[in-house]
């Protein structure tokens, strides 16, 4: 029997185990492989050959035991919201829809915890907080599930005060891929027992382990909140203010930066009239008056750098107003020209050398006639680029590509990283390698071992 023949009984006799095991929770209708196909970034769609509808832990060992024994690679699905071809199926395979596994399990008010299984999106953990006067703190803009949160170790706008999902999460309980339930951790917050496991699998996007159960660090919701605009006259200015605002210890909750393209473009989106210059959006978490000091302090700051027109917002009508356009940031910039994808990516250096990474790319886009506005989290050096392209013309494709290219090599050159928060998947797998040199053989190693058959979203991070 040929390779291709091999393949196409084992695909055959894994479809017929897991439809006797799920019934109407496996599918091959096409519109529904190929909505599991794509994610929110502008790489083409890679439907996989079925979906499976997972509602618990012992149902994920289950599916996984039955695609190892056939080699039927598995490919987890959380919302659909990942940046970088994360959930394609180059490979063919199995989509793993783990959205129905959305039980909060056990609120530990006292201890600051929460048990949850991956498919909670953090928008409804928070809702369902909020009466308890706590919260989750880490944003990355769409309501993404937890899981896929925690396996592509996001952040978003509250990292530079509340760190990233690598800080957050206490404890994983994860599928291997024989079909083995492992549990990372207790829910002590710290421990020098054994290899860390949970920080080997935050950020492993799926392709170490599937993820099914989380423990996650909370938080008391701020006595105050405070949120404020201000514009500056150019972007240097701008990111002037924000190295000096970090290295003062200003404990700022967000600091976000616009440049004139998107501060524009969320005007026309989101029906403000902010002006069209680079600005900063900043929040500020604490007692009244330390929000007031705060505030205060970082004022003056931005005055030194010609910052000026400040807008405060105190009422939470108005910070969510600020907070759902800088949220809706992509979409605004889609809508700057209808029909075209963007090709998102991000980047993150040392805050020292952020001005610098910024004004590189920001020249070559000026000899460039693509659209492209930037926005950032710049508080932790963390900026990303929404480049406008018809996938139908190689010529605007092989510019953004080019474009994308000199950012990357530019920020690793100084000493940054090629993802801050999208993670590698498919669309930055050639920058991991040049990231980390040998490291990519350990890396390979670990997937070996704890994965021999790759059958765990194959053809991600890197080429096994």
């Amino acid at each position: 029997m040929s390779k291709a023949s091999a393949q196409a009984s084992g695909q055959s006799e894994a479809l017929a185990e897991l439809l006797a095991l799920l019934g109407d929770r496996l599918t091959t209708s096409l519109p529904i492989r190929e909505a599991h196909g794509r994610d929110e970034s502008w790489h083409p769609v890679i439907a996989p050959d079925a979906v499976a509808f997972a509602t618990s832990t012992e149902d994920v060992a289950a599916i996984i035991r039955i695609c190892a024994r056939h080699r039927f690679p598995v490919i987890p699905f959380g919302r659909g919201t990942s940046l970088e071809g994360h959930i394609s199926a180059p490979h063919g395979g199995l989509s793993l829809d783990l959205s129905r596994m959305n039980r909060i399990i056990e609120v530990h008010a006292d201890d600051l915890d929460v048990h949850l299984e991956a498919g909670v999106t953090r928008k409804a953990l928070n809702i369902h907080l909020r009466d308890m006067g706590l919260f989750f703190p880490i944003d990355p803009g769409a309501d993404a599930s937890l899981g896929g949160m925690a396996a592509t170790r996001a952040s978003g706008t509250n990292a530079v005060r509340y760190g990233t999902m690598r800080e957050n999460v206490l404890n994983i309980t994860a599928v291997m891929a024989d079909g083995r339930i492992v549990r990372t951790a207790r829910r002590a917050r710290k421990s020098s027992a054994g290899y860390d496991l949970t920080r080997l699998l935050v950020g492993s996007e799926g392709t170490l382990g599937v993820i099914t159960e989380l423990t996650l660090r909370l938080y008391g919701i701020p006595e105050a909140i405070s949120s404020g605009v201000v514009s500056f006259p150019n972007f240097e200015s701008a990111i002037d203010a924000v190295i000096v605002t970090i290295q003062s210890g200003l404990p700022m909750a967000r600091i976000e930066f616009l440049d004139e393209v998107q501060v524009a473009a969320c005007n026309r989106y989101s029906k403000l009239s902010l002006p069209e210059t680079p600005l900063l959006l900043v929040e500020f978490h604490g007692s009244e008056a330390s929000v007031a000091e705060q505030a205060e302090r970082f004022g003056a700051i931005a005055a030194e750098y010609g910052g000026g027109g400040f807008e405060w917002a105190t009422k939470p009508e108005d910070r969510t107003r600020l907070w759902e356009a800088r949220h809706n940031a992509l979409y605004a910039s889609l809508a700057l020209q209808p029909g075209k994808k963007g090709l998102i990516t991000d980047v993150c250096v040392p805050i020292s050398r952020l001005a610098e990474a910024i004004k590189g790319t920001k020249e070559d886009l000026a000899k460039s006639s693509l659209v492209a506005p930037m926005v950032g989290h710049v508080g932790d050096g963390n900026f990303h680029l929404i480049m406008l392209i018809d996938p139908e013309k190689p010529e605007e494709v092989a510019e953004a590509k080019r474009i994308h290219d000199r950012m990357v090599a530019r920020v690793l050159s100084l000493d940054g990283t090629c993802t801050g928060e999208h993670g590698i998947g498919e669309g930055k797998i050639k920058f991991l390698e040049a990231e980390h040199g040998e490291g990519i053989a350990v890396m390979r190693a670990i997937k070996q071992a704890l994965d021999p058959l790759n059958i765990l979203n194959p053809g991600k991070m890197f080429s096994a």
